[in-house]
């Protein structure tokens, strides 16, 4: 039940639990898919749910975190400091923005113009900090502009998009990421990011990781050679309307 306060050992049990039903879900995707456990990397989307969520997390291993609200991700991340954890940025950011995920985020998963690019360079120079970048792909280009569900750039422009994050200072451009179409078979979507992926990867070979498959189609994504899952739902529950 969402909104309910827990005792910490419950939450944890609960917490572990759930963690257990997620790699379970991806060894079996990743056998079906021919693939090694190893390749995919699981990343907790903690929106709406509290640091204390992070920290049991943390305690059961899981120490990748994305968060997708600047306004509800740096006090988490500040409160959470003293762990070891990587923080990645995955909703859309305003350019107003940049400087402040600069100053937490490890990596930034949702690049999807130049004008995003040239923001981010400055506030990573600024912080003396290097920012790992991923191209978000539009993965719904055929629809029209105002029908569009999700944000990103559209595939003929990562290219370009991805040798501006690789030549700009403080950036370092680690691959793509895309959100399957909304109410769509992810399975079609996930195959044409497969393939914008492998052309950024021919311009720049360290450029591998593909962020993409969420709580609903993780499968999906790890048959198509998805290295990232954001999973939130699956392994915290429901949303919270407020943070705790």
């Amino acid at each position: 039940m969402t909104g309910v306060a827990r005792e910490p050992g419950e939450r944890r049990a609960e917490l572990a639990d759930a963690l257990a039903r997620v790699r379970e879900r991806i060894a079996d995707a990743c056998a079906a898919a021919g693939r090694a456990e190893d390749e995919v990397t699981l990343i907790a989307v903690t929106k709406t749910f509290p640091a204390s969520d992070v920290r049991l997390l943390a305690g059961l291993g899981l120490t990748e975190v994305g968060e997708n609200r600047d306004q509800e991700a740096r006090p988490k991340a500040a409160e959470c400091a003293d762990l070891p954890l990587t923080w990645h940025f995955v909703g859309a950011l305003q350019t107003n923005k940049a400087r402040a995920v600069a100053g937490y985020a490890d990596v930034v998963h949702s690049v999807d113009r130049s004008r995003l690019v040239r923001a981010l360079s400055d506030a990573a120079v600024r912080a003396g900090r290097t920012l790992r970048c991923l191209v978000q792909v539009s993965l719904d280009e055929d629809v029209p502009d105002q029908e569009r569900g999700r944000s990103g750039a559209v595939p003929k422009a990562v290219p370009a998009l991805a040798d501006e994050i690789a030549g700009a200072d403080g950036l370092e451009l680690g691959g793509v990421m895309a959100v399957a179409p909304l109410g769509a078979d992810p399975l079609p979507a996930f195959t044409r990011l497969a393939a914008v992926a492998a052309e950024v990867r021919r311009a720049h070979p360290g450029a591998a990781v593909v962020s993409a498959g969420m709580s609903g189609d993780l499968e999906q994504a790890i048959a198509c050679g998805a290295t990232h899952l954001r999973v939130g739902t699956a392994l915290l529950g429901g949303r919270r309307a407020i943070v705790r």
